[in-house]
């Protein structure tokens, strides 16, 4: 019974104090709004009295309100970051094609700058695809028999020799490099003029076999061909002479096997091969047997 009594109290209480808050806000309402002397000095009496006592009433509301400012600044920030990561991508994209050019650039001057023997003609080509293997390097031009193209002619990019023709098709043929363990290359290092064979050893430093006075050759030495053996022409720029961590001195490639994009293809010909005497050197002349030492051996 005392509880149903305590409820009976209840809502007529809660039904005034809703009924008492409600007067209070029309009156706030009205007080605020009405315009006057009288009003306006009892609202200014009333915010001086009550509203700096209500400072730590507000700084829930205040901080309130700066962690919505803030994560609106956040959600702008980050908005703005988004977008500048997309700008910065689009310029590595941009940037890595200019290097690109630039440096195709950079390679096709320097095959244009390259001074070679003026009888070697050269077909530049494009590499298509890089087909070598642990035991084989190799790379495929875009230019073949019908081009010209014959096995055994050298080929270079813009700064060295890369290695000669070893396969030719009607629209394309095989480079075997300079690394590849098949190649040989007869070479000349300069100054020394000491001769020597280059043999590829699948590294990118081939060592220097066969070297004549090993005491006359400093790392730093430029590394040429020398044309024996009618393989390469001669003095087509190698590289230059390092010592490898073995002790052996090996050959820096001056051609940049890392990019491998245009090659030239050198239109050599074989050495014209002296058949006859020429007129300086003369053949020895046969002296004619005596007629006594004739007639001896006709009897």
């Amino acid at each position: 019974m005392a509880r149903d009594r305590d409820e009976d109290y209840a809502g007529p209480l809660r039904r005034i104090l809703i009924a008492v808050l409600a007067i209070g806000l029309a009156l706030s309402f009205l007080l605020w709004r009405i315009d006057g002397p009288r009003v306006e000095r009892l609202r200014s009496a009333f915010v001086d009295r009550f509203v700096p006592t209500f400072d730590w009433a507000m700084v829930p509301v205040t901080k309130a309100l700066g962690m919505v400012e803030g994560f609106q600044s956040y959600a702008r920030i980050y908005e703005q970051n988004q977008e500048l990561r997309r700008e910065l991508q689009q310029m590595k994209a941009w940037k890595e094609a200019a290097v690109q050019l630039e440096q195709q650039n950079a390679k096709l001057l320097s095959q244009n700058q390259v001074r070679l023997d003026p009888k070697l003609t050269s077909v530049s080509g494009v590499v298509l695809a890089d087909s070598g293997s642990p035991f084989r390097q190799s790379v495929l031009l875009n230019v073949g028999s019908r081009d010209g193209i014959v096995d055994g002619w050298a080929t270079m990019d813009g700064l060295g020799l890369v290695g000669r023709i070893s396969g030719v098709g009607k629209t394309t043929s095989r480079v075997v490099l300079l690394t590849d363990t098949a190649s040989r290359v007869p070479v000349t290092i300069q100054p020394a003029g000491q001769r020597a064979l280059l043999a590829g050893d699948n590294s990118t430093l081939p060592p220097l076999d066969f070297l004549e006075n090993p005491d006359l050759v400093r790392p730093g030495d430029r590394v040429v061909t020398s044309g024996d053996g009618g393989v390469f022409p001669a003095g087509l720029l190698v590289g230059q002479v390092v010592q490898g961590q073995d002790r052996r001195l090996r050959v820096l490639l001056a051609a940049d096997y890392q990019r491998l994009d245009f090659l030239r293809v050198l239109r050599s010909h074989p050495a014209e091969r002296i058949k006859d005497v020429g007129p300086l050197v003369p053949p020895p002349a046969i002296e004619p047997l005596p007629p006594a030492a004739a007639g001896g051996e006709d009897g």
